[in-house]
């Protein structure tokens, strides 16, 4: 068999998950009331983090079920509420999710929810809408269509912090121009939601805050409006500046500096008002020092420890906020962003979930298309982690172009961009198609790819072996690579063999050895190589147990006697004495060498 390289990160292959989703969409037309109850509370707790599975029932028609529950006066409202916790968290993983629930008319039947008198049922609801209109895929014309749900919506700011969080929320992402603008001011916008940032729960505070921040963006009506809104005895300005203060969360400065700004801009607020003006000019100054420092922080946080980066990414807001890092004007900024992702690409779970929900990769492709070195260095990193075989973001990210770029990278000056270049092809090429390993192939070019098997930094040399091992897996993959750049790949093979290298690296070129061993026909171009085989008689009697392994591997790999012409090359093999050192072997104190040896063996007697 092949010898494939595996790549940094390692999980278990999941199993299909088909035959169990359509078990879970079937319960849902049990005659049992109860039993579609608990049919769809399995539901939700196989979907939480697991993006497959939401595809699958998705796919099996799980969805118009859910909405038709949820919309049956029959059904109890446990029932109901249970069906807008699944949808939302259909809702919550890609951006197709979102697509094929907008086409079952999800966001219709999630209003009529809202007319329950169950306020459990409407914060469920609710939450969902939440997650379905901050998806970039939602027009947010669907929230204007009927001229009720506005003020429905501002009657409900006053059920629970829940409700306002989530209708906040929805206002702050669905107000996108003037005409928006208008029908929430109409609706009483400033007066129902100015309260709201004096409110216990920091959430609630941020999204009321953020909702005045898109109702004044570039909107003197509105600006003006809020310069003479009293909370609480204070006026709202005032209470923007309190939120500028130091001891507050970033976010929460940022976002009323805004404010401040949008309200400065239309003539609200006078440029000489000392007491505004200073402390928004002395702010902003540290902001970018205060971001920098947060994400610092987080990356070094999250780092070694799985349960704190988990922690990380599940606080509100916070992968919007890196990723809005990584554009940040401030180099230091964006270079402070990138090392904290690149801490949390740490996480296989992560990347499976929040790095996809995100699509992280987008905006560190752009990163990585024009950056300092510095920036680059800790991007191409981060690359690395989102091309594992297990990651999401692997095809989108081959899609977009990464070979040629990853391909520039091989041949900087800088080596620590070296590395990271082939290592990510590295990671590309493991159990890819074979369009993707010609592509790669292509990029680089034979001389590229010799200039790295002869780079003097040992660790571009390792990745570079482990890219050809990856290339060279699968045999019509083996045979169609060696038809074509064979003679160069031998070339590259003896020359590290007979070179001063360290172990390390004479294995992984043995290996490399031992996958051409099982190609169909790329094992004769070994055959015909006198030199070639003399070097692996060599090393199979080697001190260094690890070398002898892997030689023997393209020994058993050329003799299997169930392929054609093993019976040649056994006879070839045991005329230049690999039969006679193999017998010496399998008395080895070793027992990985005993065994393999006997196994070889074993294919010249059967």
């Amino acid at each position: 068999m092949a010898c494939v390289l595996e790549t940094p990160l390692r999980m278990s292959v999941l199993s299909e998950v088909t035959a169990s989703s359509r078990h879970y969409v079937d319960r849902l037309f049990d005659p049992d009331p109860q039993k579609v109850l608990q049919g769809v509370i399995d539901m939700k707790n196989a979907v939480i983090g697991n993006n497959k599975q939401k595809a699958n029932l998705i796919v099996l028609g799980a969805v118009p079920r859910l909405l038709y529950l949820l919309q049956q006066e029959a059904s109890s409202t446990e029932l109901k509420t249970e069906c807008a916790v699944v949808l939302g968290s259909l809702a919550m993983g890609t951006e197709n999710n979102v697509k094929s629930l907008l086409d079952c008319h999800i966001i219709p039947a999630l209003l009529q929810g809202l007319l329950s008198p169950d306020l459990k049922f409407i914060e469920a609801c609710l939450r969902c809408l939440r997650t379905i209109f901050t998806s970039p895929v939602t027009p947010e014309e669907l929230l204007y269509t009927d001229a009720t749900v506005i003020p429905h919506l501002m009657a409900l700011l006053s059920r629970s912090r829940y409700t306002q969080e989530y209708v906040c929320q929805i206002f702050s992402h669905c107000c996108k121009g003037p005409d928006h603008q208008t029908v929430l001011f109409n609706h009483g916008a400033v007066q129902n939601i100015a309260h709201l940032l004096t409110s216990a729960s920091y959430k609630v505070r941020m999204q009321a805050l953020k909702c005045f921040l898109v109702l004044a963006f570039e909107n003197p009506q509105v600006s003006m409006t809020l310069v003479n809104v009293l909370v609480d005895g204070e006026l709202l300005p005032q209470i923007f500046v309190k939120m500028l203060q130091r001891d507050k969360p970033i976010e929460m400065q940022l976002t009323s500096a805004k404010c401040l700004t949008y309200m400065c801009r239309a003539g609200a607020i006078r440029t000489d008002d000392t007491c505004i003006v200073l402390k928004l000019d002395h702010d902003l100054k540290h902001a970018h020092e205060l971001r920098q420092a947060a994400f610092k922080l987080y990356a070094a946080l999250g780092a070694n420890d799985e349960d704190i980066r988990k922690k990380i990414i599940e606080t509100e807001n916070m992968m919007d906020r890196i990723v809005n890092g990584l554009s940040e004007s401030s180099i230091k900024v964006r270079l402070a962003a990138v090392r904290c992702l690149h801490s949390l690409s740490r996480s296989v779970q992560q990347l499976r979930t929040s790095f996809q929900d995100h699509a992280v990769w987008k905006p560190l492709m752009k990163v990585l298309q024009n950056a300092p070195d510095e920036i680059l260095v800790v991007a191409s990193s981060t690359l690395c982690n989102l091309l594992l075989e297990f990651s999401p973001s692997k095809e989108p990210i081959l899609e977009s172009g990464a070979i040629e770029l990853l391909c520039s990278l091989t041949q900087s000056d800088n080596l620590a961009l070296r590395v990271n270049g082939v290592w990510a092809l590295m990671n590309m090429a493991f159990q890819a198609e074979q369009k993707i390993k010609a592509d790669i192939l292509r990029g680089l070019s034979t001389e590229q790819l010799f200039q790295l098997l002869s780079d003097s930094d040992v660790n571009v040399l390792m990745k570079t072996l482990g890219l050809l091992r990856n290339l060279l897996s699968t045999r019509p993959h083996i045979d169609q690579i060696i038809s074509t750049h064979g003679k160069q790949i031998m070339q590259a093979v003896t020359l590290i063999l007979e070179g001063e290298h360290n172990v390390e690296v004479k294995e992984q070129t043995l290996c490399i050895l031992a996958n051409i061993a099982d190609g169909t026909t790329a094992k004769e171009l070994i055959m015909t190589n006198d030199d070639i085989l003399q070097k692996i008689k060599y090393y199979m009697g080697h001190s260094n147990a690890k070398l002898q392994l892997a030689a023997m591997f393209c020994v058993s790999n050329l003799i299997w006697n169930e392929e054609e012409g093993s019976q040649e090359r056994q006879d070839k093999l045991r005329d230049i004495g690999i039969v006679d050192i193999l017998h010496k072997l399998s008395q080895s104190s070793d027992p990985n060498l005993c065994d393999k040896a006997k196994t070889a063996l074993q294919q010249y007697l059967a």
